[in-house]
C-alpha cells in the first residue's frame, strides 16, 4: 500500500508509527510496511534562467541565495503568468525539507510524475539523477545517499522546456499547450531497502465459467548492501465491499543480490469476478507483499477485469459487439492552470465528458495519473498516446527515422506503458499521430513502435491516428495495426463535405476489409479566414458526419475533436496564456456553447423517448439506437420530475428499464398522484451511476 499524506513545511516527521516500530527493533533498519508518501507539492522558489547561467553559477548548491527567487505553488508551470508565456527554455525550482532519524536505514525516492520536457535534481549540491525530453511521464529517483540527517535537506531541479529536435513531440511539431515546469505532483517514497517498486497485473476473464485467471508480476529491488531473501503474495480486495475475494496460489520464494532488481511472476484466480465495464466500473484493489530478513513491504494498485478485443471487424466488451462514441479533451487549456491542473479541475472536465455520452476518448499524450483514475472509477475508454505528431517529426531525414527520435519514442512509450498498464480504462495504445504514415522513415517509426508495444503487452489493441489515408490508403502504416484510425476533416481543414466523409470511409474499408474503422477525429476548427468562428458550423460538421459514419456499420467508433477550445503555441486566436484554436463545445473556461448540447444528444445510445399523457398516466416508449452508438442498456432507469406552478418539483417517480439490446423498445409507465396539472414533466433516461443519457421535456 502506498500512505500519502502532504509535508508541510521543512519540520514534518515521518509516522509515529514508523519511528516507534524503528526504536524497538533496536536497530536502523525500518521494519516495512506500506509505502509511505509524503507530498512535495506546495510552496517552493523558482527563478527563470535565460542565459543559462545557473550550472556555472552553482544554483544548485545549499548555500546558494534565493532571495531574488519567486515564491511559487508545485505542481506548477510558468506559462499562465503574464510575465513569462512566451518563455521557453531554463528554469530552476527549490525548496527544503526534513529527513527524520526514523528514515535511517530506509530508501528515500523523489516521484516526479512528469517535468515538461527535462529535469536535473540536486539534493544538498549532490546530482542525484536527471529525466531528460520525456516530458509526459514519471519517474523515480533514489536520493538517499545524498540525505542529510542532522538539518534541513535542500533539493533543487533545473527544468528545460526549450523546443527540441531530438525527442517528440521534435521541435515545434506539435498542437497542444508545450508549459514548461513541475505541472504534476511531487512526492517522497519511504520504502525498506528492500521494496516493490513496480507491480504489473493481467486479468483475463473466461466470459463463460466467469472467473478471471490473474497474473501478476513485481519488479523488487534491493537497495541494501547484502543479499535479501524473502517470499512474495498478493492478495485482492473488492473495492465496493472491502473483502479480500482472491489470494496468491502460493507464497513464491526469492533472493535479490545487493543494488539488484528482479521481476518475480505470481498467479492466481478470481472467482466470479465483476466485469469493469464503462457503465459499471467495478474495481479491485492489488496488495502485493515481500516479506523477510527483518522486513516486509506491501504496494497496492487498483485494477478492473474486462476484455476489450477485435472480433468479426467489431469492437468487443465483455463478449458483447459494441460502437462507441466520444470526444476528446485537451488538458491544459484553462489559463487560469494550464498543464498544472488542480483536481477539481480534472474532476469538471470529466463529469462534463460523462454528461456528453462520453465512452470512449483518446488524449494526444500521456496524461495526469488522476485523469486515468478518474477514468477508471467513472468509466470511459481511453486511448492514450505517445506525443509524437505531425510530419515535420520526420522532416529532413531518409528512409530510416533519426534514431535519437526513434529511441525518444521507444522509451516514452515504455514509460507510459509500465506507469499506466493496470488502468481498466486505458484501452488502446497509442503510437504516434498524423505522421504521414506512408513516408518510408514515418513508416519505420510507427512499425517499431508496434513491435515494442506488443512486446511489452501483447493483450492491448494498437493504433495509430492517420491523417494520411485518404489517397493510397493500402501503402500506410495504418494496415498493421489492430484497428483502423482516420482523421477526417472534410469541410473544415480539408474541402469536401459530409458525403466525401462516407467516401472516405468506404475507401477505408475495402483497403482493410477485416479490421474496425474508428474516426479518431472529425470537427469543426474556425482556424482561418475561409472558416469564421460561428457555433453553427461546428453544429452542422457534428450533425452531417454523424449521419454519414453511422450509415456504414463497419465503423466502430467516433471522437469528436473535441470537448474544449484549447491552448497551443501555435493558436490562431488569442494572446499571452489564450493562444488557442477555436475547436471545442465549450471554451477554455468551461463555459458551453449550443454545441455541447448536440453533442450530448448525437452521442447518446438513446435513439427517441416517445411520450403520452392520460390523466398524469403516462406511458413512455424508448427505443435504442442500432446504430453508432450501440451497445446494450443494462441497470438504467426511467426519472420523472413533475414541476407545477412557478417552475417547481413537487413530485418523482422511477422505473426500471429491462436490459435493453441495440435497436430494441422497451414500453414505460409513470404515474404521478400531484393533484396540480404540470406546467411540464422532465423524463431523464439514466446510466446505472446516474448520468442522464436522454432527457425530453413533456409540456401541458
Amino acid at each position: 500500500m502506498t500512505t500519502r499524506r502532504d509535508f508541510l513545511g521543512t519540520t514534518a516527521g515521518v509516522s509515529a508509527a514508523l519511528a516507534k516500530a524503528a526504536a524497538a527493533a533496536g536497530n536502523s533498519e525500518p521494519p516495512g510496511g506500506s509505502t509511505e508518501a509524503v507530498s512535495l507539492c506546495g510552496p517552493w522558489k523558482f527563478q527563470l534562467d535565460p542565459e543559462n547561467a545557473g550550472g556555472s553559477e552553482r544554483w544548485f548548491a545549499p548555500g546558494h541565495s534565493v532571495a531574488d527567487w519567486h515564491d511559487v505553488a508545485v505542481p506548477h508551470t510558468w506559462q499562465v503568468d503574464p510575465r513569462w508565456t512566451d518563455y521557453r527554455g531554463v528554469a530552476w525550482y527549490r525548496r527544503a525539507f526534513d529527513a527524520p532519524a526514523a528514515w535511517r536505514g530506509a530508501v528515500v525516492r523523489v516521484e516526479f510524475e512528469a517535468v515538461f520536457h527535462s529535469a536535473a535534481v540536486w539534493v544538498n549540491g549532490q546530482p542525484v539523477g536527471e529525466h531528460l525530453r520525456k516530458g509526459y511521464t514519471s519517474f523515480a529517483l533514489n536520493i538517499t545517499p545524498a540525505f542529510r540527517w542532522d538539518g534541513p535537506n535542500t533539493i533543487v531541479v533545473r527544468v528545460d522546456s526549450a523546443f527540441n529536435d531530438q525527442m517528440v513531440p521534435r521541435g515545434r511539431s506539435s498542437d497542444w499547450a508545450n508549459d514548461g515546469g513541475i505541472y504534476r505532483p511531487v512526492d517522497l517514497l519511504v520504502t525498506p531497502q528492500t521494496f516493490i517498486e513496480r507491480v504489473e497485473v493481467d486479468a483475463e476473464p473466461d466470459l463463460n465459467r466467469g472467473d478471471a485467471a490473474l497474473s501478476v508480476r513485481l519488479q523488487c529491488t534491493n537497495a541494501g548492501a547484502k543479499p535479501w531473501s524473502g517470499v512474495a503474495s498478493f492478495r485482492v480486495i473488492d473495492e465496493e465491499t472491502g473483502l479480500a475475494v482472491a489470494i496468491s496460489a502460493s507464497p513464491a520464494s526469492f533472493a535479490i543480490e545487493a543494488g539488484a532488481s528482479r521481476v518475480l511472476n505470481l498467479k492466481g484466480s478470481l472467482a466470479e469476478a465483476r466485469l469493469w465495464h464503462f457503465d459499471w466500473p467495478h474495481l479491485y484493489r492489488l496488495e502485493c507483499s515481500i516479506a523477510g530478513d527483518g522486513h516486509s513491504h506491501t504496494l497496492e494498485t487498483t485494477f478492473g477485469v474486462r476484455k476489450f478485443e477485435v472480433k468479426d471487424g467489431r469492437f468487443h466488451l465483455n463478449g458483447e459487439p459494441v460502437r462507441l462514441m466520444g470526444v476528446e479533451r485537451m488538458a491544459g487549456s484553462n489559463p487560469a492552470f494550464g498543464m498544472a491542473e488542480p483536481a477539481e479541475w480534472i474532476e469538471h472536465d470529466h463529469r462534463d465528458l460523462k454528461d456528453l455520452n462520453c465512452v470512449f476518448t483518446r488524449v494526444h499524450w500521456p496524461q495526469d495519473r488522476r485523469v486515468l483514475d478518474d477514468c477508471d472509477r467513472h468509466g470511459i475508454l481511453v486511448q492514450t498516446e505517445v506525443p509524437a505528431w505531425g510530419p515535420d517529426t520526420f522532416k529532413g531525414v531518409g528512409a530510416q527515422p533519426d534514431p535519437a527520435i526513434l529511441e525518444n519514442g521507444l522509451d516514452q512509450l515504455r514509460e507510459m506503458i509500465a506507469r499506466d498498464r493496470n488502468h481498466p480504462s486505458v484501452v488502446v495504445w497509442g503510437l504516434c499521430n498524423e505522421i504521414g504514415g506512408q513516408a518510408p522513415a514515418a513508416y519505420e517509426f510507427a512499425r517499431r513502435m508496434l513491435e515494442e508495444a506488443k512486446r511489452l503487452d501483447p493483450a492491448r489493441l494498437c493504433s495509430y491516428a492517420s491523417h494520411s489515408l485518404r489517397n493510397t490508403p493500402g501503402r500506410d502504416v495504418a494496415g498493421l495495426m489492430d484497428i483502423i484510425e482516420t482523421n477526417e476533416y472534410f469541410g473544415s481543414w480539408q474541402a469536401g463535405t459530409a458525403e466525401d466523409a462516407a467516401r472516405h470511409l468506404d475507401d477505408l474499408h475495402a483497403a482493410f476489409p477485416g479490421k474496425p474503422v474508428v474516426v479518431s477525429e472529425y470537427g469543426y476548427c474556425a482556424c482561418t479566414v475561409d472558416r469564421p468562428e460561428g457555433d453553427e458550423h461546428r453544429i452542422a460538421v457534428l450533425v452531417t458526419h454523424d449521419a454519414a459514419i453511422r450509415s456504414r456499420d463497419f465503423v466502430s467508433g467516433a471522437i469528436f475533436f473535441c470537448y474544449n477550445d484549447y491552448r497551443t503555441h501555435v493558436g490562431d486566436r488569442g494572446t499571452g496564456a489564450l493562444q488557442q484554436r477555436v475547436h471545442g463545445v465549450v471554451d477554455l473556461f468551461g463555459a458551453r456553447k449550443p454545441s455541447y448540447a448536440v453533442l450530448q444528444r448525437e452521442s447518446s445510445p438513446v435513439e427517441s423517448l416517445t411520450i403520452a399523457n392520460r390523466s398524469n398516466q403516462f406511458h413512455l416508449v424508448l427505443k435504442t439506437r442500432g446504430t453508432l452508438p450501440a451497445y446494450t442498456l443494462r441497470g438504467y432507469k426511467l426519472r420523472g420530475v413533475l414541476y407545477a406552478q412557478g417552475d417547481i418539483p413537487v413530485e418523482s417517480k422511477e422505473a426500471e428499464i429491462p436490459d435493453l439490446a441495440p435497436e430494441k423498445n422497451a414500453e414505460l409507465e409513470l404515474r404521478f398522484v400531484h393533484p396540480e396539472t404540470p406546467l411540464y414533466v422532465r423524463f431523464e433516461i439514466l446510466r446505472p451511476a446516474g448520468f442522464p443519457v436522454c432527457s425530453v421535456d413533456w409540456k401541458s
